[in-house]
């Protein structure tokens, strides 16, 4: 009777210890963070538009000036039409903003607007803030750029 009583507490104290290894390696495991949000469509702060934003050609290039199309619509889905437009926008992880001035520069119809002068100088998270004012209101939107 004693021996089985040896075993069960050298079994509970076994099992004490393992839980007790694998609390420590759980607590000091590296913590995985979630990246930016890098959808390319998303409803603006204030729920007024649905917004798109997207390389007028082709990929994400870095280091050359590029054109984006930023689309426009209504929730119900309605194009936005004379939308005035304001672009700013940089890295916040390096904390500045962007080395050119982007800004919309032709309205091609269907709520798409042309957005000239992006350049992405180096690799890492960048953000686009668009500050947009139409019929329905002002209302802005964030997109977020990972290269």
């Amino acid at each position: 009777m004693a021996s089985l009583w040896r075993y069960l507490l050298a079994g509970l104290g076994l099992a004490a210890l393992l839980a007790g290894v694998l609390a420590i390696v759980y607590l000091t495991a590296p913590q995985t963070t979630p990246g930016p949000d890098t959808s390319r469509s998303k409803t603006t702060a204030n729920g007024l538009f649905v917004a798109s934003f997207q390389p007028e050609r082709g990929g994400v290039r870095q280091g050359e000036l590029q054109s984006w199309l930023l689309t426009l619509k209504t929730v119900k889905g309605d194009p936005v039409e004379g939308a005035a437009i304001a672009v700013s926008g940089g890295m916040p992880q390096h904390n500045h903003g962007l080395p050119t001035s982007p800004q919309a520069t032709d309205y091609l119809g269907e709520g798409r607007y042309r957005i000239d002068g992006l350049k992405f100088t180096m690799s890492g998270w960048w953000q686009l803030r668009f500050a947009i004012s139409a019929a329905a209101g002002s209302d802005t939107v964030v997109f977020n750029i990972v290269l």
